[in-house]
């Protein structure tokens, strides 16, 4: 989208206001002697509000100053004999007081003022004093109007005369206004017509209020009463304003014929420059529509209107080209009838020149010169300090010739204030124009050193007032260079102002003006600085955006350095309130939830003190759509209706769906559900209806950016019932307890239960052929079975029923009873393939009693009395495998595995890992066996025991012992009790294994030599036989140092650990 722009130059728009001044003549300065100027009276029809004080202004200026006095109704007016009348200080203007009484009446009538000193006598025009009236309406008694359906009529209404007019309008005597349209209308003078009446008139009274504008009053006149004559009862049709009322209703269609004009034709005129207003109001049956028409062309282009239902036609600011034939075609279905209306233009005066201030110096010769115009021609007259020019001192320095006044050789003491009055039927024209004889050397009026700052390329001027007389020749020059602007881009004016047409950046300088007469010379100089213009190089684009988003505005700004830019918003041409929701930045407008209201035209404008550029865009909001109204229901049916509807306003976003909604009465009163949907181009839909249902309507607009408010709902619709067509979904029998099982359902809403009194018939037996079928009918959606045994299926079928009659037979459904804690897993094998991972093994339970939700295996390592951190895993309930990995390639494991239902979980199966060595040894004593260095040891090993034995029966022979240790290891139970709950808590006997016994990894127990190795007694110095050959002490102290120690180290590290122990 491109923005649209409008660039303004605060240059140009005073060279606009200032155009005027550049040709009008040159003013006097005050300090001069010179005779009165009016500048400033009252309206020449003065209207005004009784209640106030009354101001009939008039000011002058002159040297000297002038003094005022002032004629009503053509005589002097002698305002200090009236105390309530005074005139303000250094002005004419009149103030009638009233605070002290008075009635502003008595001063109506025409005022005129008159401004003298030493040179003159200037007149005001004649002041039409007015006061306002509002007067009451007259009694009278309004009797009833009979009138016959069909006819036409017209209400006189005879507003009082007020000033100024009053404004009319028609009303009922409970003050609710008159519908009108083009078959009831009120007349430009106040009076209402009736083309045709209808029964629904008399429905209400008539009553004519006219409200007058400066007391803010209405009166009211007594109201009308219409008797309607029908030829049939009003309530038995119901079809509007169409056509097929009025033969529905027996009245008889008529041609069109004119209430207002009468006749064919007709005259009218109009004076220039105000605003022509024709009517046309006809009758008929059905009531008439009006064309307009001009004889000889079209009506006039850009200045006509059409107005009340086109029976109206408005023609602003006449021209005597609008005057001419107009014709007016009032036509139904019936025929049609044309009036002609010859409209005359004519014109109170207007100026074509009018006289100015002329200013002479001794010797010169002038002229002052009145042109006007109008219809019928005006007269003029010459006036001279406000008597006729006639009846003045002759004077032979001037001639009157008609509208022109000529002076020759005029000398001081001439000057005088001369009036041309041009006047016809309609009104007349008063100016003045002094003539003022001086001998003055030039002065310049302007300030000296001026500085004009004008944006490139843009029209300007410079301004350099002066005054002598004769009236001085004034050149302007640039840099002091001799050659005179005048031409090209520039234009010397005869005020003094230089007028540039387009200010160039070369223009920039020092420019002097020089007036001169036969007195001398004066000059002044202005300096001219050309600037950059302002301009908006990113601004706002036409954006559609949704109701609730952020909407971003750009708006960048490039002007002249030197120059201060203020930008500001505009919207809708009026200043941008910014609230809390917009937030101004230096490059834009941010507006944050954009809301309806938001819509419209947005402008960006930067100024400058010289120029301003402005960027225009339009913001469309995008809102959820009005909600449709006016719903009717027709075609009613056993099973369908058809719902009509009328769209509401899209808010620019076209509605793309209609979702119809049901509300019924009985199930579920005031609660709505979908019924259906339908495309955004419809408004009329054949609703499926079910029986037994009492409807209401509504219908929501969906659009792009959201749903509608609901409509006002419809009628009620009932339809009759029938026995219902399905039976309930979604049957399913699942235990609460391990007794029992409950039967669920979903129920049938109010538009499948066809009829009242709905329940439903339960049936469930065991699933096998053989079992017989229970029966309960319940009107809930739930029955529960009692007694059953745990976790067995069950057939179950549920069939609606109400009082016409059941549903067809139902589908049959598998439901189970409830559930129960499932048994134990059938086994647990654990194997071990390395030293690094566990792999377990299981079956499921035997008696699962439910359906198994998963497993719960808790596993624990232990080495010795050692126990590590208990793991727990939560299974799936298809898994019967699970690897371990292990932390050490020590430790033992202990398994405790569990299935569960959704009742809970079952029994424990407690399994332990075998100890990894004994089948590490089982493992590697085939592959060391034949290995040299096994050899060698085992002979050691030999020999060792070999020197052992003989020890001890040296030592038995002697009598000496050595103290034995007896080991009373317990062997862990697994069935302990803490591991049932998944915490294992082994103390140092608990964790021992039975004496003389240690189990394989294959579960089998060998029996184990003794437990102390000799390994301790053939290595290091604390091996070392007694002197009397004995180590037995020694190994005492061993013994005894691993006993204080306790038990640091659980299994043996090295084969020979595991071989030889002792006992």
């Amino acid at each position: 989208m491109i923005p649209r722009r409008a660039r303004i130059s605060c240059a140009g728009i005073a060279f606009a206001l200032c155009l005027q001044h550049l040709v009008s003549a040159i003013e006097v300065p005050l300090d001069l002697p010179q005779p009165p100027t009016i500048t400033k009276q009252s309206i020449k029809d003065y209207i005004v509000d009784p209640r106030d004080n009354i101001f009939i202004e008039c000011e002058a200026k002159g040297n000297p100053v002038p003094t005022f006095s002032w004629t009503r109704n053509g005589k002097f007016f002698n305002v200090a004999k009236d105390p309530k009348v005074s005139m303000r200080r250094r002005s004419g203007t009149l103030v009638i007081d009233f605070h002290s009484g008075g009635r502003p009446e008595d001063y109506e009538g025409e005022y005129q003022c008159f401004a003298r000193n030493d040179f003159g006598t200037a007149l005001s025009s004649k002041i039409h004093l007015q006061v306002s009236k509002s007067p009451l309406w007259p009694k009278e008694k309004v009797d009833v109007i009979e009138v016959d359906e069909g006819a036409p009529l017209s209400l006189q209404c005879n507003p009082p005369p007020g000033l100024p007019e009053p404004v009319i309008f028609w009303m009922s005597s409970s003050m609710e206004p008159i519908p009108q349209d083009k078959r009831v209308s009120q007349g430009h003078k106040g009076d209402l017509y009736f083309s045709n009446v209808l029964a629904q008139d008399a429905l209400t009274d008539y009553s004519c209020n006219a409200r007058f504008h400066f007391t803010h009053t209405i009166q009211q006149k007594n109201p009308y009463t219409l008797k309607v004559k029908t030829k049939k009862s009003h309530n038995e049709t119901s079809l509007g304003n169409s056509p097929a009322m009025y033969r529905a209703r027996g009245i008889t269609e008529t041609t069109p014929s004119f209430m207002y004009p009468y006749g064919t034709s007709s005259s009218q005129m109009v004076l220039r420059g105000m605003d022509l207003l024709l009517e046309c109001i006809a009758s008929g049956v059905p009531a008439p529509d009006i064309m307009w028409y001009k004889k000889g062309g079209e009506l006039p282009p850009g200045k006509t209107k059409m107005e009340n239902f086109n029976k109206a036609l408005r023609i602003s600011n006449v021209s005597e080209e609008d005057s001419g034939e107009y014709s007016c075609l009032a036509s139904n279905k019936m025929g049609s009838i044309r009036h002609t209306i010859s409209v005359r233009v004519k014109a109170a005066p207007y100026w074509l020149d009018q006289p100015e201030n002329l200013i002479l110096a001794p010797g010169e010769d002038g002229r002052l010169v009145c042109r006007a115009n109008g219809n019928p021609k005006p007269t003029i007259q010459w006036l001279v300090n406000g008597e006729p020019i006639e009846s003045s001192p002759p004077n032979p320095s001037r001639e009157v010739a008609g509208d022109t006044i000529v002076f020759r050789d005029t000398q001081i003491g001439s000057s005088a204030v001369y009036q041309c009055n041009a006047s016809n039927e309609h009104g007349y024209l008063l100016a003045n124009a002094f003539v003022s004889v001086l001998d003055v050397p030039p002065r310049i009026l302007a300030p000296r050193n001026q500085l004009i700052r004008v944006i490139e390329n843009n029209r300007t001027r410079l301004d350099c007032p002066f005054f002598g007389s004769p009236i001085p020749t004034l050149r302007w020059f640039k840099n002091g260079q001799g050659n005179t602007l005048d031409g090209g881009n520039y234009k010397a004016h005869e005020n003094g102002s230089l007028e540039m047409f387009m200010a160039r950046k070369e223009d920039q300088g020092i420019y002097t003006c020089v007036a001169t007469n036969i007195l001398g010379k004066a000059e002044a100089q202005v300096r001219l600085e050309v600037k950059d213009p302002t301009r908006i190089v990113r601004g706002p684009e036409d954006q559609v955006v949704k109701r609730g988003k952020i909407l971003q505005l750009p708006c960048r700004v490039k002007h002249d350095p030197t120059l201060r830019v203020l930008v500001t918003w505009l919207k809708d041409n009026a200043p941008l309130y910014l609230g809390t929701r917009m937030k101004k930045e230096e490059e834009g407008l941010t507006i944050f939830g954009v809301t309806e209201r938001d819509q419209g035209d947005y402008t960006c404008v930067a100024s400058t003190e010289l120029d301003k550029d402005a960027a225009k865009a339009y913001l469309t909001v995008l809102e959820r759509p009005d909600q449709p109204r006016d719903l009717e229901l027709s075609d009613l049916a056993e099973r369908s209706v058809r719902l009509t509807w009328i769209p509401g306003d899209d808010k620019n976003s076209p509605i793309t769906d209609y979702v119809v909604q049901f509300e019924e009465d009985r199930m579920q009163p005031g609660v709505w559900h979908d019924h259906s949907r339908y495309p955004g181009s419809v408004n009329s839909a054949l609703l499926s209806l079910s029986p037994y249902v009492n409807y209401q309507f509504r219908v929501i607009a969906v659009n792009d950016v959201g749903s509608s408010v609901p409509s006002l709902p419809s009628e009620r619709y009932q339809t009759n019932g029938a026995r219902p067509e399905i039976n309930p979904t979604g049957v399913q029998g699942a235990g609460t307890q391990k007794n029992n099982m409950e039967i669920t359902w979903t129920p049938l809403n109010a538009t499948q239960a066809y009829g009242p009194n709905l329940r439903y018939i339960v049936r469930w037996r065991r699933r096998d052929p053989r079992g017989s079928w229970h029966n309960e009918t319940v009107r809930s959606a739930r029955h529960v079975v009692w007694n059953t045994p745990i976790y067995v299926p069950y057939e179950i079928k549920v069939q609606a029923e109400n009082d016409f009659g059941r549903a067809p037979e139902p589908d049959t459904y598998i439901g189970y009873s409830g559930e129960d804690l499932p048994s134990s897993p059938r086994y647990l094998r654990i194997r071990q393939p390395n030293l690094e991972i566990i792999n377990l093994e299981w079956d499921h339970p035997e008696h699962p009693n439910g359906i198994i939700t998963g497993y719960t295996l808790r596993y624990q390592p232990f080495n010795g009395t050692r126990t590590g951190r208990t793991v727990v895993e939560n299974l799936s309930p298809n898994q019967t495998k699970f690897t371990v990995q292990r932390s050490d390639p020590i430790s033992r494991y202990r398994f405790v595995l569990r299935a569960r239902t959704q009742v809970g979980e079952g029994e424990p199966l407690t399994e332990e890992s075998p100890a990894l060595l004994d089948e590490a040894y089982t493992k590697n004593q085939v592959d060391i066996a034949t290995q040299g260095w096994f050899i060698g040891l085992m002979c050691a090993i030999a020999l060792l025991v070999l020197i052992l034995l003989i020890v001890c029966f040296i030592k038995r022979s002697r009598g000496g012992k050595y103290p034995v240790r007896d080991n009373k290891d317990e062997h862990l139970n697994p069935e302990d009790k803490n591991v049932e709950d998944g915490s294992f808590d082994y103390s140092d006997e608990d964790n021992k294994p039975l004496p003389n016994s240690q189990t394989s990894l294959d579960g089998t127990i060998k029996q184990q030599e003794s437990d102390d190795s000799l390994v301790d007694y053939g290595e290091g110095g604390e091996g070392q036989f007694n002197e009397d050959g004995s180590f037995i002490g020694q190994y005492t102290v061993k013994k005894d140092k691993e006993e204080t120690e306790g038990n640091e180290s659980s299994e043996a590290t090295s084969p020979v650990n595991a071989i030889y122990s002792l006992a």
